[in-house]
């Protein structure tokens, strides 16, 4: 695989293959299916961000849409009304640069111009025609997601590759740099059941594409799928994926409960990284 080097991002230099860099999450969602949105609770959602800043969150990433199954969609209008008074709070009060989970081009154009430094998307700048063109001309890092359905676990890595190509491919030809581009596998996006176990164990394959990876476990419903436990009850669950997510070749990994899984990753990365 080739050397991936470090990105700049805002004050955050990411050396990749150095350490593993965990993303908290913030949802300011009303239907978040891990039970921890804060639509209009502004200060509520400042806290939380500014506790997962001081617990050792590489990135806080913010979303204004819930992605559970069976979401309704959110107008931009109403993702930028739920996201800027927490991003405008959170911009130069804290360490870690903020990315925004959208997969709308007006709501991180927003968000990009307000100080946001990462535009992180589901659908992998396939959705809105503009937002790739969006993050290009900011210069910054996007996180490019695969969320097609796949239902054999023959075609589960050969399909994700294929698909990530044709992705970065498209943000290559939009003129974002190879080396802004993250690539997220989508645990639990067109994956269902044993698939997402597969994908976990098999995720070191994924390196061939030579960009960072980015593994989103937390609290997920593979984790269901082994311990029958509700969301709020998947801590352990999160971190035994977590920990086999650093193991496999994650170099990010974006998770709900950070001081916890700062210390499995501190742990995974001594024996991993060395």
């Amino acid at each position: 695989m080739p050397e991936m080097g470090a990105l700049q991002v805002g004050p955050l230099t990411l050396e990749w293959g150095k350490r593993t860099y965990l993303m908290g999450i913030v949802n300011v969602t009303p239907d978040s299916f891990s039970g921890d949105g804060l639509a209009d609770h502004v200060e509520e959602a400042v806290a939380r961000a500014r506790a997962m800043d001081a617990e050792g969150a590489g990135i806080i990433d913010i979303g204004a849409e819930s992605t559970r199954p069976g979401h309704t969609p959110v107008p931009p209008d109403e993702q930028m009304r739920r996201l800027m008074p927490v991003l405008t709070e959170l911009v130069g009060t804290v360490r870690a640069p903020i990315s925004i989970d959208t997969s709308s081009a007006k709501v991180a154009s927003a968000a990009l111009e307000a100080g946001a430094a990462i535009v992180n998307d589901i659908r992998g700048l396939m959705a809105d025609p503009e937002i790739a063109s969006v993050a290009a001309e900011a210069g910054v890092p996007v996180v490019i997601m695969h969320d097609l359905k796949i239902h054999q676990a023959d075609e589960l890595i050969p399909s994700i590759l294929s698909e990530l190509q044709r992705r970065i491919d498209h943000a290559l030809a939009a003129g974002i740099p190879l080396e802004r581009i993250i690539i997220d596998p989508g645990f639990g996006f067109g994956k269902f059941g044993e698939l997402n176990l597969v994908l976990l164990r098999k995720l070191r394959e994924l390196t061939v594409l030579g960009r960072p990876i980015l593994s989103g476990t937390s609290r997920k419903s593979m984790i269901h799928y082994v311990l029958k436990l509700p969301p709020d009850d998947r801590l352990e669950g999160t971190a035994a994926t977590v920990a086999l997510s650093i193991a496999n070749g994650a170099d990010i990994v974006r998770v709900h409960d950070v001081r916890a899984m700062q210390r499995v990753a501190c742990m995974a990365d001594a024996v991993v990284r060395g």
